[in-house]
């Protein structure tokens, strides 16, 4: 088993940010997991899990400078290949407001629902937001129990539906 780092890296998106970042983590002999990488309100976010010899931060600090990046990086217990594929996701929209991505996320908690990945964008314009968010994530219950449970959040549209696995 390797030792795992989860490397996070924020800052001002620009093109080249992946580029740099990984060729430099490369070239240092330095090997990657899983990542994540988006663009958030016109910051770029980068997380992954590395491993490698020594530290990482004299490898990534010149080109976390050079481009402007804040750099975090934590040890984690970690391993590939041990991830929980998904199997339901839910598409929420609805009229901007405070306590969606709360309210959503406290349902399906209650329910057993384990959230893999969320991802949300606001769309519409400033005098009319709209909130959309995707979520993908496993649960043992059935879908209609969910959609049940999500039906009564009031002036959101919920859309639940099962994620087509094929693994093999």
């Amino acid at each position: 088993m390797s030792d795992w780092k989860m490397l996070t890296l924020v800052g001002a998106d620009r093109p080249g940010i992946v580029g740099r970042v990984t060729n430099a983590l490369y070239r240092a002999g330095w090997n990657l997991g899983e990542t994540s990488m988006i663009r958030l309100g016109g910051n770029f976010t980068i997380m992954m899990m590395v491993t490698g010899e020594g530290a990482v931060e004299p490898v990534l600090q010149p080109v976390a400078d050079a481009l402007g990046l804040h750099m975090h990086v934590d040890d984690i217990a970690g391993s590939l290949h041990q991830h929980v594929v998904p199997n339901i996701q839910v598409r929420v929209v609805g009229a901007d407001r405070a306590g969606i991505v709360a309210q959503v996320t406290a349902v399906l908690a209650e329910h057993g629902f384990n959230i893999l990945e969320l991802e949300s964008d606001v769309a519409g314009s400033s005098e009319r937001p709209v909130y959309i968010m995707h979520i993908q994530g496993y649960a043992d219950l059935p879908l209609e129990t969910l959609e049940a449970a999500l039906d009564n959040l009031g002036d959101i549209d919920v859309h639940v539906s099962p994620i087509e696995t094929l693994i093999g």
